[in-house]
Parts: C-alpha cells; structure tokens; sequence
C-alpha cells in the first residue's frame, strides 16, 4: 500500500527504525521504568504543558512539545515527522497534519498492543469491513454516516425534567466514561431477563439505549424520563421532583446497574477490555464493579504494643474532607496562603489517626481494649476513581455547606496513597497512575458537568439543559 504522505516515503527506513527504538518505548511503556519516565518527564520543552492531548515528540532527536511549540522546534531544526504522545500518530511538517502510513500503523499498533499487554488488558486490532459491509454501503449510501473533524460526538444535552440536574450530570459522567463506552456501543450487554417485560425494567439495557442516543450524532438535548423512572423504580427512597444530592444519586444508580449486570458478564468483559474471573468467590464480575471497585486498607496499630490489624473492604468512591482549617497548605512567599489541590484532600484522607479513649479496640496481641492509631490507604485503585468531596458541615442544628475552592488537576499520580507504597521501606514509586478528570461542579443549588471531548474542555450548566 503506497503512503498518502510521500515524505514518509522517502524517509521510511529512518523514521520506522527511530519510531521502533526509541519514541514507541516512551509513548507506550511496557514496563515500571518506562511508564515513571513517561509520567515523569514528558512535558514541553517551552511552555512546561505535561501531557496534554497535544504533546508530541519529535522523531529526529529527544524534543517533546505541545503541538505549537513542535511546530515551531520543527521549523527551527529542519526536522520533518513528530509523534503525538498520547496516540502515537505521526504528523508530518510539510504536511501541516497527521498523516497515515500503513507500515507505520503496524508498528504504532505492535508498540500500543504491547504496553496493554504488560497493564494485563486486551490488545486492539484494526477492523476492515468484509464484504457483505462494503455491498450494504454501495447499495444504500445513506446508511454511511461521515464525521468531520471538526465533529464531538458524544456531547448532548439533558432535559432538566424539574430539579434533575443532579441527575443530568452523573449520566453525563457515565456516559463519558471510556470503557463503559466501549462496553454498550459494541452491544455487550445481554439482559438476563428473557421477557420483555423484565427487560423494560433493566437499567443497564437502558443505559444501553442512552449510549446509543449519546453516539449516533443527534444534538438536540436528550430526555432521560425513562433512566429516572427506572432508578425512583429500584431506589424507591430517591422518588420525587425535590433537588437531591447528585453523589447519593450516583451511588443508587451504580447499585442498580450492579444489580442489573448479568452473572456472565465476565466473558464479555474479557473479550471487550481483557479481564478475567475474579481472583476469589466473593468478589463480583460484573462490568460496574470491574470498572469502579476498588479495595480500601484500613490499618489498626495498638499504642501498647504496636501490633497491626489490616481489614480490606471494597469501595466505589473516596470521601474527601475539605474543611480549610485541615486542609490549609503553608502560606506562600506573598503571606496569601496556597489554593487547596486534590492531592491535599488525598493525602489528609490517609493521614494516620489517632482513636482515644472513647474509641478503643481490642488487640490481638494484648486481648486487651487499647487504643490504636488508624490510617488508611488504597490497597487496590479502580479503573475509574470517583471522588466525593464532603462540603456539608454539620454542627449541632446547622447544616453548612463549604465553599472551599479546590484545584483539580488533569493528571494525578495514585501511588503515593497506595498500600503498597507505604509498605516500601525506601525506593521511588514503581509507577505512574495518570487520571484524566470528568469534574462534577454545585453552583449554589444547581450542578454542572465538565468534560473532555479530545482537545476540548466542555462545560454543561444550565436550568434547563445540562
């Protein structure tokens, strides 16, 4: 197959050797050092960005830059293809684009396969329609759907159907979520129900549905009357028209998905995204728990004797403490003290604790009542972690809300929360665990979404669209 870019083809041999050796071990790491360099070191050269959806490398030497500030490095150096860090597509100076070149997506495609594999997940591959699709798009041109690429698909409004932003926001949340993506758009979920009039009632075929209207390309705002029916059906203690809490909300909802999931999703979920059967009897397998459960660490330390008492319970969300007089970070040179980050909330959440008189437990060790100190850590992280910042105070009579600001960023490292890094006497983490964040935002009485469609930044707001 002849190149679409002729550059590539006339520097082939070169490009795929430095493509091969060099930039695909950064781009995809497949082992700990690699993916700590990635994390670690990859931002521009000029503006300082860390891995933006537009960080590139260059192919001719160790230059890593934002789109803008590669083209400019491109221009200075005399230097023709860069790499988008993110994807590993290549983009050609001349050209002024990414470019194709079929070689070259074989190889990009080796390189991604092999860092999914070394993160135990499943391996992606190119699907080229067969004939009897190829027949079916000649025959009925209509049925083909182009997209520009100026296109968003997945960004439609909800109908606020009275006091339902709440609502509007989390399904939002959910149906930006990569892998439940790719879960519902490749119709893997099978109701276990066999009657229609069971699976009129099944949330997760519904959600099903809600994808299906998200992705097909209509943007006029989207009512989602039935999704609310269906959750007032099965969280009877959420039914009415009054303003809820949107973090209650999504956790009746995921409880129901749960309980909505087949038994055998664990096949489909290892065929779509390369997982297994749990690694004990008690633990689910269905796709809502596979995507947000993880494993929470609590550790006893009796004050007598220093014996440790470890008990491990799963989790879908991690409640953060935002009350500024624990939180406060020192004040900086200026005397005005630091804006508060997730990683603050993060590292007060796993902060040891000490449990007086008041609070004793017994000790193994002692059998006796003691006091102890507790800290928790995470044992293991979620494929998508949810964070629930607790702004309600509670004071006697009063209720209060908090409005402490806190600064999100588009990229955390997990690991110094984890159990496994607090049990390492010395050494450097492992690795990076990068989390792109879908932010959920209150405004007074009112809740709005943000989200990252590619490049862009969206923001969803509104009494009666969100």
């Amino acid at each position: 197959m002849n190149s679409p870019c002729k550059h590539i083809g006339k520097n082939q041999r070169t490009l795929s050797k430095t493509l091969s050796s060099v930039v695909y071990a950064v781009i995809f790491p497949n082992n700990a050092k690699a993916r700590e360099v990635h994390a670690r070191y990859i931002r521009c050269i000029q503006c300082k960005t860390r891995l933006n959806a537009l960080m590139c490398a260059c192919c001719q030497c160790s230059t890593f830059a934002c789109l803008t500030h590669i083209h400019d490095h491109m221009a200075t150096k005399e230097h023709l293809f860069a790499v988008s860090v993110e994807t590993g597509f290549i983009y050609c100076y001349q050209c002024g684009d990414f470019v194709y070149d079929r070689g070259m997506e074989d190889a990009r495609r080796d390189a991604e396969n092999g860092c999914r594999r070394s993160l135990n997940l499943s391996t992606r591959s190119i699907w080229y329609p067969g004939a009897a699709v190829v027949d079916i798009c000649h025959d009925d041109p209509t049925r083909i759907v182009r997209f520009s690429r100026s296109s968003i698909r997945g960004l439609r409004g909800l109908v606020n159907l009275g006091n339902t932003c709440f609502m509007n926001c989390i399904i939002q949340a959910i149906v930006h979520t990569p892998h439940l993506k790719d879960y519902f758009l490749t119709d893997q979920h099978h109701c276990a129900s066999s009657s229609s009039h069971s699976k009129a009632q099944c949330l997760m075929c519904e959600l099903a549905n809600t994808f299906q209207e998200f992705y097909k390309g209509d943007v006029t705002p989207y009512k989602p009357n039935r999704f609310l029916n269906l959750v007032w059906t099965h969280a009877r203690h959420l039914a009415g028209y009054e303003q809820q809490d949107a973090h209650e909300f999504f956790i009746a909802a995921l409880d129901v998905l749960h309980r909505h999931s087949g038994t055998y999703d664990w096949f489909l979920r290892a065929v779509i995204i390369g997982s297994s059967l749990p690694s004990t009897p008690n633990e689910c397998n269905c796709i809502i728990d596979w995507i947000f459960t993880g494993k929470l660490q609590s550790d006893l330390t009796c004050s007598i004797c220093g014996c440790v008492s470890t008990t491990v319970d799963p989790f879908w969300d991690i409640s953060l403490d935002v009350a500024q007089e624990v939180l406060r970070s020192p004040s900086s040179s200026s005397g005005s003290p630091q804006q508060i980050t997730l990683e603050d909330c993060l590292h007060r959440y796993i902060m040891p604790e000490h449990l007086g008189s008041n609070a004793k437990t017994k000790c193994a060790r002692c059998e006796t009542y003691e006091e102890s100190t507790k800290q928790l850590t995470l044992k293991t992280l979620p494929m998508v972690a949810c964070f629930h910042l607790k702004r309600f105070e509670h004071s006697h009579k009063d209720r209060k809300k908090m409005d402490t600001k806190i600064k999100y960023p588009q990229f955390i490292d997990m690991t110094p929360f984890t159990a496994s890094f607090r049990e390492r006497s010395t050494g450097a983490p492992e690795s990076k665990t990068s989390i792109v964040t879908d932010l959920l935002t209150t405004n007074r009485n009112k809740y709005g979404f943000i989200v990252r469609n590619n490049i862009y930044w969206h923001y969803h707001f509104g009494l009666l669209i969100c």
